[in-house]
């Protein structure tokens, strides 16, 4: 695998995730009801009417956007793991934490998208470090600063997925709720957000590739304070599931030693 491919490759994956990043674990409030006291209260009649169900408000075109963007505002870090798979096969595992404040990443890649080994990536801020089989030593890091070229610009700047969610917002083309599912022990309300490909890409200053599709449909699963707890997508045959958990945990995001890093 070529530098020029393999920085490709890894590009895509902070993409994805700068997308499905949005999630948070809902707070407890502390409450617990207390013990009442025992009394005696005389028998009351039975109230037969029944009474209508509540009314839930799911997101729409024009609410979708603002709810997510508020709810990852309020995100310092979380934790990633999802899996790419080709027609079937796995393509790429990827397991891996995200910081706002200061906006950095730590991932970590394997499968047959790196020789069946274990590509690494670490970006604080304006600064990225590629591990990456075959054209880094084993264990060893390059270094780059973003502008060096198109592909490392994306990789850095998907660390952002504000940037993202704020291009939803002009290239949505619709959004439709689908269903309350059970995920992991939570109620989630499932949306299919289509998005204008060339639109999306455009407005997050990437390039469209001519071959890719007018519009492309994410699966979004959204908790009740509005976080996305997982994302999936399929799309000529390449398909991805992204699940997000231990938000705002501490989490320290730091460069390889100086001794780790190739020239």
């Amino acid at each position: 695998m070529k530098f020029r491919a393999a920085v490709a490759t890894a590009a895509a994956v902070p993409l994805a995730l700068g997308l499905a990043a949005c999630g948070g674990e809902p707070k407890a409030t502390g409450y617990k009801p207390s013990t009442p006291a025992t009394t005696t209260a005389a028998p009351k009649p039975v109230d037969t009417t029944t009474a209508a169900p509540a009314t839930v408000a799911h997101l729409n075109r024009v609410t979708f956007v603002p709810a997510m963007t508020s709810a990852v505002g309020k995100q310092k870090a979380w934790h990633t793991v999802g899996t790419v798979t080709a027609n079937g096969s796995t393509l790429m595992t990827m397991d891996g934490y995200q910081t706002t404040n200061p906006v950095a990443m730590s991932m970590e890649m394997s499968g047959a998208a790196f020789q069946g080994k274990t590509a690494k990536i670490v970006v604080i801020k304006k600064t990225a470090y590629l591990s990456i089989p075959g054209i880094t030593p084993a264990g060893k890091f390059k270094k780059f600063a973003s502008g060096l070229n198109d592909q490392l610009s994306e990789l850095i700047e998907g660390g952002d997925p504000t940037k993202i969610y704020k291009s939803f917002d002009k290239s949505m083309v619709d959004v439709k709720f689908v269903r309350t599912e059970t995920i992991g022990g939570q109620q989630l309300d499932r949306y299919a957000v289509t998005v204008n490909t060339a639109k999306a890409l455009a407005l997050q200053g990437k390039k469209v590739p001519a071959e890719l599709p007018k519009t492309l449909t994410y699966s979004m699963w959204l908790d009740k304070s509005h976080l996305v707890r997982r994302m999936t997508f399929d799309l000529r045959g390449v398909s991805m599931v992204m699940n997000m958990t231990d938000y705002n945990k501490p989490v320290n995001i730091t460069a390889p030693p100086a001794s780790k890093i190739v020239k």
